[in-house]
């Protein structure tokens, strides 16, 4: 796994070729266990990796597109699957919690609610308060700019307009970790008013 811009962030990634950009995973390391977000499959070296870090007790998953490899993460190492609320009646796989949007779900960290993208309540999280996750609504297809899924893939363009706008409010965020392509290690509050500006 590949360290990011604080010591207890890293990701792992699997680069698709169909869009010539990286999917990504996260790992945040904390004292009350560990947090996955949105697990793509390990390779050998970043499972020892994984482990070596210590113990996974939670899996998060921003929505339904990004199961990935979540249940067999959770069987290896007995985490819990924490799925968005917005898609309880569907969602293809067990949940131990239902997410809706809160702050500090676990200790540093808060929990958004998105309408309008892909799936119905899709979720983005910020950790100890400068980072923000993202699932599929906001992506990186070119370093440093952010952009959204193309209108034909939204249930809903203008309240995915306006999600975006929500999370372009919060003051503080510095990174911004997309599930899909770059990553945006700073100066993440501007680049958020800079996609505002371009919807």
């Amino acid at each position: 796994m590949k360290l990011l811009h604080k010591k207890n962030l890293f990701c792992w990634t699997h680069f698709d070729e169909d869009r010539n950009i990286d999917f990504h995973s996260y790992l945040w390391v904390r004292d009350g266990g560990n947090v996955v977000f949105d697990p793509l499959p390990l390779t050998v070296h970043d499972k020892n990796h994984l482990n070596a870090l210590g113990k996974v007790n939670y899996i998060i998953i921003s929505n339904s597109d990004h199961i990935r490899n979540a249940e067999t993460l959770a069987q290896q190492t007995g985490a819990e699957i924490w799925g968005p609320a917005g898609e309880k009646a569907s969602f293809p796989i067990q949940c131990t919690k239902w997410l809706n949007e809160a702050e500090n779900v676990i200790e540093g960290l808060d929990v958004y609610s998105l309408s309008g993208s892909k799936t119905d309540g899709e979720l983005a999280f910020i950790i100890e308060g400068h980072t923000l996750i993202t699932g599929d609504l906001i992506r990186v297809h070119s370093g440093g700019k952010l952009c959204m899924i193309p209108d034909g893939k939204l249930q809903d363009v203008q309240q995915a307009k306006n999600s975006v706008k929500r999370l372009a409010l919060i003051k503080g965020i510095d990174a911004i970790l997309p599930g899909d392509g770059w990553p945006v290690f700073n100066h993440g509050e501007q680049a958020l008013l800079a996609l505002v500006d371009s919807i």
